[in-house]
């Protein structure tokens, strides 16, 4: 099994992602595939230290920019380190694929080139969050692939997020709750009121809405947005967590006292860091389209990507895509009156 890595991605190319496909290669012996730049690769190979033969190159002649428009990636760069990797992973050459760079270029790619899951409409990024009353994390998504959002696509959304939380959590039955400003049945806008009784009728643990503030208590194993509300929500929880941990810091500084008794809680400290660290969980995978995909954040650093390699490498060998797939055919009527009322609206 080897993990294709876009080498050319992200927010400091080359030098990040190679630094942690090597830790990846040291720390957990997964077999890489870098895409780029041939030569800048190997001269950057140069600056670690890992076993050569589990380290493969594939050149590729363009790279998509952060800036770049989606569409002209995908039309216009079939030579880039995002286009040659998916179509790897498409052929069976690599067995999943993580990305730092441009997040629509990817998701546009993997679409065309992977096709989706069958009767799976929209693609969905999914993230694993921290939990305050349990050490289990919990599914959030989506959190950025789809701002506007049907009934139908927040019912897959649940499907594959309840098959994701199924094979990395180790959950028998997930329950699934609908993110929404109360818990009664009918707040919300009109797109999460009439997903509320489509996710009674599925196969699916519902345990109905979940207000922000119940999130991270537990409320549910698995959290579904669409993905406007869910990026923001994890904007939030990533820089309340820099707040908390820029706050510390500097009482911290502030006194021999402070200093001290920081040295008594320090374990404690690193606990928390553990548990709430966005940057420990990796990527975020592309659910929904008929391959392995994992999506960074830009300014990944080697910690963060070589975590991701590792979710991704877990991702494939448990054969998520076999169990969302199962799950579709199991709530396939649901999805069809979700599409009956989007005809009659």
């Amino acid at each position: 099994m080897r993990i294709g890595v876009d080498a050319m991605g992200g927010d400091s190319p080359l030098t990040r992602p190679i630094a942690g496909a090597v830790q990846a290669v040291n720390d957990f012996g997964i077999d890489i595939v870098l895409y780029g730049d041939e030569p800048r690769i190997r001269g950057e190979l140069k600056q670690h230290h890992c076993n050569p033969d589990k380290v493969d190159v594939v050149h590729c002649a363009e790279v998509v920019e952060m800036h770049e428009p989606p569409a002209l990636a995908l039309r216009q760069k079939k030579q880039s380190s995002i286009r040659i990797a998916l179509n790897d992973l498409k052929a069976g050459d690599v067995s999943a694929m993580i990305s730092a760079g441009n997040t629509g270029a990817v998701m546009a790619t993997a679409k065309f080139v992977l096709k989706m899951v069958a009767d799976i409409e929209r693609p969905a990024i999914a993230t694993l969050m921290p939990s305050i009353l349990r050490s289990q994390p919990f599914v959030l998504l989506d959190i950025g692939a789809n701002t506007d959002c049907k009934p139908l696509y927040l019912v897959q959304f649940a499907v594959m997020g309840d098959a994701y939380s199924r094979l990395l959590l180790h959950l028998d039955e997930p329950r699934i709750g609908l993110l929404n400003i109360g818990e009664e049945a009918g707040k919300g806008d009109s797109v999460v009121r009439d997903t509320y009784p489509l996710l009674e009728q599925s196969t699916l643990k519902f345990v109905g809405n979940v207000e922000g503030k119940a999130m991270y208590k537990g409320a549910a194993d698995v959290i579904v947005c669409d993905g406007f509300v869910g990026n923001m929500a994890l904007k939030v929880a990533e820089g309340t967590f820099d707040l908390v941990k820029n706050v510390i810091q500097q009482e911290v500084s502030g006194s021999w006292l402070s200093k001290l008794c920081y040295l008594g809680m320090r374990g404690a400290f690193q606990a928390l860091k553990d548990r709430v660290d966005y940057t420990e969980v990796g990527g975020a995978p592309l659910l929904g389209v008929n391959g392995t995909v994992i999506i960074c954040h830009g300014s990944s650093n080697p910690r963060t990507l070589r975590n991701a390699i590792r979710h991704a490498h877990e991702c494939a060998e448990l054969k998520l895509n076999d169990l969302i797939a199962r799950e579709v055919s199991d709530n396939l009527a649901v999805m069809r009156s979700a599409r009956e009322l989007e005809e009659t609206s």
